[in-house]
């Protein structure tokens, strides 16, 4: 893949400026440019140390011999059961992949449920059921937790907050602060499936093609993939916001440049089109069971054919590399051969999709 030269990127970025907002709006939980706002503004001055400021998907820190990752997360994805999954599975998932995206092996969890009255317990117990279900099949265990209930009106049905805790192996180094150029960027399958799954059910739509949730544990792949090249610089999960959120950070976080090819993109032609009618670009839209990862390009083939023999890797493909040009700004070169720029959402495209 040729890189980018000989072309200067000036004022890319988004022409509305992010002001002052004195509420919280929803947007702010979306994973877009007014998250990162309110994360570099609010919460990192007041917590800062040196495990938190890499802003990983987890903390990577020793105890005594030990390296161990350390994740927590909170859902209240609206509805609760949509096709593919529900708040349980994603909870277990979502925290289980985020270890892993650290290149821990997950080991443990804890579960934290805010219900609201009346729930009926018909529904709690199938949520309880699918998080049991979800920690046996990506092989952790949930061993502590804790249940409140809240008065009707006063929450949606059942939040649900896991954390989680992971063993680090010897030598692996997995940051978005290591991504370098030259660096092969490759994406395990097709986007958008959970963000489209959930807003079907939401907005009441039906499409020829059923759309399902691609929830899944992605630690199976990512111990794959370490088997097969243990220097991998950056694995992310492109939830909120999607894969143009995820490499937006990572290329601000490592002050490098990405290109990305639009046509190498995986899209199923039910998202594409169901993203079409909606309104939305398939680069923004949340994922639940995909991940994006850097790899050093004398490694990547390797890893690639490792992915792809997983069940969950078997759409993986490399969608474009790491740059030296434009640091902290994404590209993606389009179908008629120009270029665009891959910005951060400003506002929020999809709330409560996790």
């Amino acid at each position: 893949m040729t890189k980018e030269k000989d072309i200067e990127f000036t004022g890319l970025s988004c022409p509305l400026p992010i002001t002052e907002y004195k509420n919280v709006l929803l947007a702010h939980g979306g994973g877009g440019k007014l998250t990162q706002q309110m994360i570099q503004k609010m919460f990192l001055p007041q917590f800062r140390n040196e495990l938190l400021v890499p802003l990983h998907d987890g903390a990577v820190f020793a105890v005594e011999e030990a390296r161990l990752a350390f994740s927590t997360d909170s859902y209240v994805v609206n509805p609760i059961f949509f096709p593919g999954g529900d708040i349980g599975k994603l909870a277990v998932h979502g925290t289980v992949n985020d270890l892993a995206m650290c290149g821990a092996r997950p080991l443990y969890l804890s579960v934290a449920l805010i219900i609201e009255e009346g729930l009926p317990m018909d529904d709690l117990w199938r949520v309880v059921l699918s998080m049991q279900e979800a920690a046996q099949v990506a092989g952790v265990e949930i061993i502590t937790g804790d249940t409140k209930v809240v008065d009707r009106g006063k929450g949606d049905k059942i939040f649900v907050n896991t954390s989680g805790v992971g063993i680090v192996g010897k030598g692996i180094d997995i940051s978005p602060r290591r991504a370098r150029p030259g660096d092969a960027i490759i994406l395990s399958g097709s986007i958008a499936l959970h963000g489209i799954a959930v807003m079907s059910i939401r907005e009441g739509l039906e499409f020829e093609a059923g759309i399902e949730s691609d929830t899944a544990p992605l630690n199976g792949l990512v111990e794959a993939m370490l088997k097969a090249g243990s220097d991998i610089h950056v694995l992310r999960d492109p939830t909120r916001g999607g894969v143009a959120s995820a490499l937006n950070e990572i290329a601000s976080s490592s002050n490098v440049g990405i290109v990305i090819v639009d046509e190498k993109i995986p899209v199923t032609e039910p998202v594409r089109g169901a993203c079409e009618i909606l309104g939305l670009d398939p680069l923004y839209v949340a994922n639940e069971g995909k991940l994006i990862a850097f790899v050093p390009s004398s490694t990547a083939d390797e890893v690639l054919r490792a992915m792809r023999a997983h069940p969950l890797g078997a759409e993986a493909v490399i969608i474009g590399e790491v740059v030296s040009e434009h640091p902290g700004t994404v590209l993606m070169r389009t179908r008629v051969g120009g270029m665009r720029v891959v910005d951060m959402l400003s506002g929020e495209q999809l709330p409560r999709i996790c």
